[in-house]
């Protein structure tokens, strides 16, 4: 098999790889049947140099690869017509702005093998940036913090070599008596904590945060059954929650009313209960004046999140009385953190991460492809129609 290591298409180019000059060299090394082709490109984390260092051959064109693995989408003209891919396509759930992404994937008959849905049989990801995403997000969200109230400065986590670097940059630092709340329990949230125990703040249980005044920066980290309940006044079910969400509604406001920062790590489905409305931002009961918003749900569960932001802008306000965009530090303004590709600013930690996860889990299934499960129900398109889990979306493909 030959595997092909595309260019990022997508502007601006995000920085990251689906693996690491050394994780191709590991690859080559391991399975002897499997070659691998890099295409040139000026904007990865990791140069050409580096990937011919450790054996890679740079080639322009991979038309002759079997499979060809990116991070982001890829742009149509650059699709070539019969391969399988692997990226990040946004378009399972019906992503308005992917539908001709989507038409062109079954047009061309790509099998687009889709990361997010790259599974165990038990449910559980394989390959994902989530904790990258929570590093960042809630480092962005310390800087916000430090720039509204003039306490400290923090440099851009784009700016540093990895982690260990930012991580370095937070000892000793004082944040003030504040209260954070984070929702959210899996891979961004780890990460979200990771970073606030290394800034010295001390996490507190979701019952005290509640009941208890501190004379210290706190945070705690709050499930489902915290910042929901059932709507009958059942007890929480976590199953029952994640298959019938509509069923529930919000209980974070007590949370949100304890809170000076708000850092947003949770899974949101479109049929959950809505968080923090507008009615709720507006009322003035609410002190939260950062709003580190991770999963960036666009018109989602939190009112003040009406657009994403970039990684060069990382901050705009949100007036809670116009619901309208504001400077982002104004006095009487919410301070929002929406990037979406927040492991793009520690791209060699991040991508180094997420290769490990390609090395030990996928490429062996793509050598062996006949036998899993795991990239069929990853395969959003194949042989010119909808995955076999995914014909559902077969009105959205027709522009329905």
């Amino acid at each position: 098999m030959i595997l092909g290591v595309v260019r990022e298409t997508k502007n601006p180019p995000d920085k990251r790889v689906p693996l690491s000059p050394q994780q191709c060299r590991l690859l080559s090394a391991r399975h002897p049947n499997l070659k691998i082709l890099v295409q040139p490109s000026k904007d990865r984390c990791f140069s050409d140099q580096e990937y011919k260092r450790a054996g890679m051959t740079l080639q322009e064109d991979l038309s002759g690869c079997d499979v060809l693995a990116g991070v982001k989408e890829v742009k149509a003209d650059a699709l070539i017509p019969g391969k399988s891919y692997l990226f990040f396509s946004h378009t399972a759930k019906e992503q308005p702005y992917n539908r001709g992404l989507l038409q062109t994937l079954v047009e061309k008959r790509i099998r687009m093998i889709d990361y997010e849905y790259l599974t165990l049989d038990s449910g559980m990801r394989v390959v994902a940036f989530g904790k990258w995403a929570g590093v960042v997000g809630a480092y962005n969200g310390l800087i916000a913090l430090g720039l509204r109230s003039g306490r400290y400065k923090l440099p851009r986590a784009n700016s540093l070599r990895d982690l260990k670097e930012l991580k370095a940059g937070l000892a000793g630092l004082d944040v003030g008596i504040t209260r954070i709340a984070v929702t959210g329990g899996g891979r961004v949230a780890e990460g979200a904590v990771e970073i606030l125990k290394a800034a010295g703040i001390r996490q507190v249980e979701a019952g005290a945060y509640l009941s208890q005044s501190f004379d210290e920066a706190v945070f705690t980290r709050l499930d489902p059954w915290h910042y929901t309940k059932n709507r009958f006044g059942e007890l929480f079910d976590f199953n029952h929650f994640v298959a019938n969400p509509h069923l529930y509604e919000s209980s974070f406001l007590p949370y949100a009313r304890r809170s000076d920062m708000y850092i947003a790590c949770h899974f949101w489905d479109p049929r959950s209960p809505l968080l923090l409305t507008r009615k709720n931002l507006k009322g003035g009961k609410v002190p939260i004046r950062i709003i580190a918003d991770i999963s960036c749900d666009i018109d989602g569960p939190i009112a003040s999140t009406i657009r994403a932001s970039t990684i060069a802008e990382p901050f705009y306000g949100y007036d809670p009385l116009l619901h309208e965009e504001s400077e982002a530090f104004a006095n009487n303004s919410i301070t929002v953190m929406a990037v979406d590709n927040l492991p793009g600013e520690l791209p060699r930690d991040a991508s180094s991460s997420f290769g490990d996860a390609l090395v030990e889990y996928v490429i062996p299934e793509l050598l062996n492809q006949a036998k899993s499960e795991m990239l069929a129900r990853a395969s959003i398109t194949e042989s010119g129609q909808l995955g076999r889990d995914y014909a559902y979306l077969q009105d959205f493909l027709k522009g329905k």
